[in-house]
């Protein structure tokens, strides 16, 4: 994927590895409650690949996690 926002995307991803990982999730169980593959999920927490998300997925993690999705998009 190119994009001028790579950096972006490899934070929201190693965001999302963190609270699913707080939340005691592993890849494959995080996959199965969000409704994607575990390729799709280590796509967008690797730090070696650009994968964005839709608003509808970004939603649906921040739901599952049950945090704001807004937690997933500031910048610290």
């Amino acid at each position: 994927m190119k994009t001028e926002f790579a950096e972006k995307y490899i934070t929201l991803g190693l965001k999302i590895a963190y609270y699913r990982k707080k939340a005691g999730y592993t890849q494959e169980y995080f996959a199965e409650l969000i409704d994607k593959s575990v390729n799709f999920v280590g796509q967008v927490e690797g730090t070696g690949t650009v994968r964005g998300v839709s608003l509808e997925t970004l939603f649906k993690i921040a739901q599952v996690l049950n945090i704001s999705p807004s937690k997933l998009l500031e910048e610290d």
